[in-house]
């Protein structure tokens, strides 16, 4: 197979991933505050995603795949806030276990992955053009 065409379906991979990375991120700080509905009631959980390299076989080249989608296990905080309708009898809420400062450094690190990405798709896509115009030339 083609090296730039190979090129194209490894940067192809990894601007999918990143996507769904950025999906992820963006699901856990729109519910960084999104507490129970119940008084003890478990709050919006943050949600993790893993790669898996796979190798694709037309290619021969190993991509990136979405290996799974999880739940992060750490405890909730709680806060105390008496007149909230999820506090319980102590007058403390279970918060998401979502940190917005650890979600946007993940986030900007996936962006520079989508960007890194696109650039070689962008790459792989000008060389191939410039060697279908020099094969038009001669």
């Amino acid at each position: 197979m083609d090296p730039l065409v190979a090129a194209l379906k490894v940067a192809g991979s990894g601007l999918g991933a990143q996507s769904e990375r950025l999906r992820i991120v963006s699901e856990n700080l729109a519910n960084a505050q999104s507490t129970g509905n119940t008084p003890g009631a478990d709050p919006y959980r943050r949600k993790t995603v893993s790669f898996a390299a796979e190798l694709d076989r037309a290619t021969g080249a190993s991509t990136v795949e979405i290996a799974s989608i999880g739940h992060d296990q750490t405890a909730f905080p709680l806060e105390f806030q008496p007149g909230n309708e999820a506090a319980d009898a102590a007058g403390f809420v279970k918060m998401p276990n979502v940190n917005v400062i650890i979600e946007m450094a993940d986030m900007t690190e996936a962006n520079r992955s989508y960007e890194a990405n696109l650039q070689v798709v962008k790459q792989a896509r000008e060389l191939i053009s410039m060697t279908i115009d020099l094969m038009r030339n001669q």
